[in-house]
């Protein structure tokens, strides 16, 4: 397996650090709660939160739709458990990644059922060619390409989340040690 970089680890921070100044001046003055969404997300959440300098809770939900390394299931799957009282709070629900757009439009589907004040997304990666849903998120840090990218959080069966960078997984040779 192949990794061909597609995004900078300093693009990533300067993208990051853009992104929490304007949640810092879009929600000044407000009760901003983040919910990351876990797993894929981690990293981006933790760089996040230190770029926004504005006091917030901090809230951790799981969603997953895959199933082994690259396919989805179909079946979205949400826990909960880690989720803070968000009544008449503001959410924030921040994810690594934006594909078709079903696990996001899911979430706040359910998270709209606990009474929050508003609720509001943000991405560090959108594949809008993929979004088949009447979603567009609210904090948007890179568009990309259709492809099957790691790191930064991101996996690919469990592998390559390490990464202080984006890249793009080449996975047809799937003996060789990744480059």
């Amino acid at each position: 397996m192949r990794i061909e970089p597609l995004l900078s680890a300093e693009a990533i921070r300067e993208v990051v650090t853009c992104l929490g100044q304007r949640i810092s001046q879009d929600y000044a003055d407000k009760d901003l709660t983040i919910l990351g969404v876990l797993t894929g997300s981690i990293v981006f959440v933790a760089d996040l939160m230190r770029a926004i300098p504005i006091p917030h809770r901090l809230g951790l939900l799981q969603a997953s739709s895959y199933r082994g390394a690259t396919q989805t299931s179909g079946e979205l799957t949400l826990e909960v458990s880690l989720l803070p009282d968000v009544r008449d709070r503001d959410i924030l629900l921040v994810d690594d990644i934006l594909d078709t757009g079903k696990t996001m439009s899911a979430i706040v589907s359910k998270l709209s059922a606990y009474g929050p004040k508003s609720i509001r997304s943000a991405v560090l990666l959108w594949k809008k060619e993929r979004t088949v849903v009447e979603m567009i998120p609210d904090y948007v840090g890179f568009e990309i390409p259709d492809a099957f990218v790691v790191g930064y959080g991101l996996d690919y069966d469990d592998r390559f989340r390490h990464i202080p960078y984006i890249g793009v997984l080449d996975t047809s040779d799937a003996d060789q040690a990744p480059s």
